[in-house]
C-alpha cells in the first residue's frame, strides 16, 4: 500500500462482530464525528498513541489463516482513510472473509468499499433532521443516510444498527427512525443500548427509559423481519 492503514487497536478473537464468523477486529484510527456517547473516543483523533504497525497487522493475519475466518474493519470510522480499499484487499488476499463496521461518514469511499466486502454492520446515527444532535457536525445526517442507500442498492450483506442513549432518543423519535428505515427496505435491525460507563461527553445526563419499553421492543420486533436489542 502506498499509505497504511492506521490501527488503533485490534481484537484477536471475537464471534459477536461477523455473523456466523470467527473473526478479529482492527479498529480503524480516526473519525470525523464525535457522537456524544462514543465509547472508543481515543479512535477519534486521526492519529493516535497507539497504533500498530501495517506490518505487525499483517504478520498477525498471516499466522491466523486457516484459523480465523474473517477480519472485521471497525474503528473509529474506517471510510475516512484512503488506504481502507487496499488493506481490504490485502486481506482478501490471504484467504479471509471481510466485514465492516461504518457510518459512512465518505460516501465516495464508503461505495469503492463496497464490493470488496462480505457483510457490514452499518451504524445509523438518527433520522438526517435529528443526526446533528449526536455527531456534533452538521450535515452528517445526510452523509449518513447516503452511505445508506448505497449499501442497500449494493445487495452486500448487513445489518443495521441505532445506539440509543435516552438523553438523545425518545421512544416517539426511535419508532420514526424504524419506520423510515422500514419503508427503504432495511430488514436486519439492531437497538443497541448505550454503555454509560465511558463517554466521549462525560457530562451527558442519565435519562429514564420509557416506561412502555417493552412495547416499543415487541412493535419493532413486529415490524422487522429480523430484529435485536443489545443491552
Amino acid at each position: 500500500m502506498s499509505e497504511a492503514l492506521r490501527v488503533g487497536g485490534l481484537v484477536p478473537l471475537t464471534t459477536l462482530d461477523f455473523p456466523g464468523r470467527l473473526a478479529c477486529v482492527l479498529f480503524c484510527q480516526g473519525c470525523g464525528w464525535k457522537c456524544r456517547y462514543c465509547h472508543n473516543p481515543q479512535l477519534i483523533p486521526s492519529r493516535g498513541d497507539s497504533e500498530l504497525a501495517w506490518a505487525d497487522i499483517r504478520a498477525f493475519l498471516e499466522q491466523r489463516v486457516g484459523l480465523l475466518e474473517a477480519v472485521v474493519f471497525s474503528g473509529g470510522e474506517p471510510t475516512l482513510q484512503a488506504a481502507l480499499a487496499d488493506a481490504i484487499d490485502e486481506v482478501r488476499a490471504l484467504g479471509f472473509k471481510v466485514g465492516l463496521h461504518s457510518a459512512g461518514i465518505k460516501p465516495k469511499l464508503l461505495a469503492k468499499v463496497l464490493p470488496r466486502v462480505d457483510w457490514i454492520g452499518f451504524d445509523v446515527k438518527a433520522l438526517p433532521e435529528d443526526s446533528a444532535l449526536i455527531t456534533g457536525v452538521q450535515g452528517s445526517g445526510e452523509a449518513n443516510w447516503r452511505s445508506l442507500e448505497l449499501l442497500l442498492d449494493s445487495g452486500v450483506d448487513h445489518e443495521c444498527r441505532t445506539t440509543v442513549h435516552w438523553h438523545l432518543f425518545d421512544a416517539a423519535k426511535l419508532w420514526r427512525l424504524a419506520e423510515r428505515l422500514r419503508a427503504t427496505g432495511v430488514e436486519r435491525f439492531a437497538v443497541q443500548l448505550v454503555r454509560t460507563a465511558r463517554m466521549l461527553d462525560e457530562h451527558l445526563p442519565e435519562a429514564r427509559a420509557p416506561y412502555d419499553q417493552q412495547t416499543l421492543w415487541d412493535r419493532l420486533d413486529r415490524l422487522f423481519p429480523s430484529f435485536v436489542l443489545r443491552g
